[in-house]
């Protein structure tokens, strides 16, 4: 097979951030690669093996792959990156590369970028495929499928720039020291130490749980049995709550799609792109993950009636002059007044919680205590209004919270990783009309403890 020509690395504007992307091969479809947690898209190309890998991908697929901010040639950042954060570049990059839809491979780390991408952009993404891939980072909490936080940052920081992930070769006995030196390498140009521990400590809160049932495209997970990087358990747990998947389990062992079985792969993904149909996801695109924020104004009724008529309408429209401007700073949609409070929406809870936090503080400058809550779920756009049961939760959510208080559910503290916002569990709570009870948390305030 001829090597792909080397790709020409480019750069799209994320924010006030630059993100290195590269464009090959001569397939009709486009393909969205999300590499892993190192990356460097030049350095790739040192590898014969990596070239292969391109090569055969390149056959079939335009592909479109990036280095993700804080790591290879993409700009470093001053503190974690959040999984909207990377969206918004994964976005910056398609558009960029005028791609309007693709399929989305996401490699380990990758994987849970990649599913929260499709299911808040579902018409953007025609099929999913994972590979090696994981749910959540680290083990823990009913996930017994990774290590520890502290098992992987105490056996991975000390020796990163060294061959720390030379494991991931997957080489029975010692690995050469060709491979070391190449793994070593690509190690040092992907980030330095102290930036790869924000990314292993962004890592801490991602969890893709949540959104699994959300992602209506076309699915493919493949996973080596062998796998020391990632057990792939977090594969076939991934395939029974993802609707419309295929799960492929390889006997091999190499964390790493260069090597290994790679046509087998490739050659998977070929098969499904053919075996499954575009139009499967489109009935539902007008259904998308979101966040949604509900506020109202703190004993409303009892200030109408000290205020007065005229003087309250003044106050709701300012009230409505400062709600309009904060959701349109924080990238939300005001959907609706309430007649004392606001529904907004996100694309990404990290904004939405900010969003609701700034209301709170602009709101009480003008004497109006106003109360918060928001969850993550499918929301459903008809017309300008918004449905769907998340809706219905973030209602509820806020009637129990205090004044001046944003409450959240744990859907959205689960998908704030690498935001460095710390939240306090306020304990298990009834909601009005819904079965089950939800664990609500508030952020805490610079004197309150620990992250949960």
């Amino acid at each position: 097979m001829a090597a792909i020509k080397v790709s020409e690395t480019k750069y799209a504007q994320s924010g006030e951030l630059s993100i290195a992307y590269q464009v090959f091969g001569d397939g009709q479809n486009d393909l969205v690669y999300v590499p892993g947690i190192i990356s460097h898209l030049e350095q790739y190309w040192e590898d014969p093996t990596m070239v292969n890998w391109f090569s055969q991908l390149g056959q079939h697929f335009r592909v479109i792959i990036l280095d993700k901010r804080g790591q290879g040639l993409s700009d470093r950042i001053d503190s974690s990156a959040t999984l909207e954060d990377r969206i918004d570049d994964v976005n910056a990059v398609m558009q960029e590369a005028q791609s309007k839809s693709a399929s989305l491979l996401g490699l380990s780390e990758g994987g849970p970028l990649c599913l929260f991408f499709a299911a808040t952009y579902p018409e953007k993404v025609e099929r999913l495929m994972l590979f090696g891939s994981m749910a959540r980072f680290y083990g823990g909490d009913g996930y017994p499928y990774s290590p520890s936080y502290e098992a992987i940052t105490s056996r991975l920081v000390p020796q990163f720039g060294k061959g720390a992930f030379a494991f991931m070769l997957g080489r029975e006995g010692q690995v050469s020291q060709e491979d070391l030196d190449r793994v070593s390498r690509l190690e040092r140009m992907s980030c330095s130490p102290s930036a790869f521990k924000k990314i292993l400590e962004a890592n801490r809160l991602i969890d893709a749980r949540p959104i699994l049932e959300h992602v209506v495209q076309p699915t493919l997970i493949v996973h080596r049995r062998g796998d020391k990087a990632v057990n792939f358990h977090s594969s076939r747990f991934m395939a029974e709550k993802i609707p419309n998947c295929t799960y492929l389990e390889l006997p091999t062992k190499s964390h790493l799609p260069n090597l290994d079985d790679t046509h087998n792969l490739v050659t998977a993904m070929v098969q499904f792109l053919g075996s499954t149909q575009v139009a499967a996801p489109q009935g539902k695109t007008h259904t998308r993950l979101s966040t949604a924020l509900f506020t109202d104004i703190v004993q409303s009724t009892d200030k109408l009636l000290s205020m007065g008529d005229h003087t309250w309408r003044k106050t709701l429209d300012a009230h409505d002059a400062i709600a309009h401007q904060t959701v349109s700073d924080y990238r939300g949609r005001l959907v609706k007044n309430t007649g004392d409070g606001i529904l907004a929406v996100f694309d990404g809870p990290v904004r939405a919680l900010q969003c609701a936090q700034a209301l709170i503080s602009a709101l009480q400058k003008i004497s109006l205590p106003i109360r918060a809550g928001l969850h993550v779920g499918e929301v459903i756009n008809r017309g300008g209004d918004v449905t769907g049961i998340a809706v219905n939760i973030a209602a509820r959510v806020m009637d129990r919270a205090q004044p001046g208080q944003a409450l959240l559910t744990k859907t959205v503290k689960d998908l704030t990783g690498g935001s460095n916002i710390e939240f306090r569990s306020l304990g298990d709570f009834e909601l009005k009309g819904l079965p089950e009870k939800f664990e609500l948390f508030t952020p805490c305030t610079a004197n309150q403890s620990s992250r949960v």
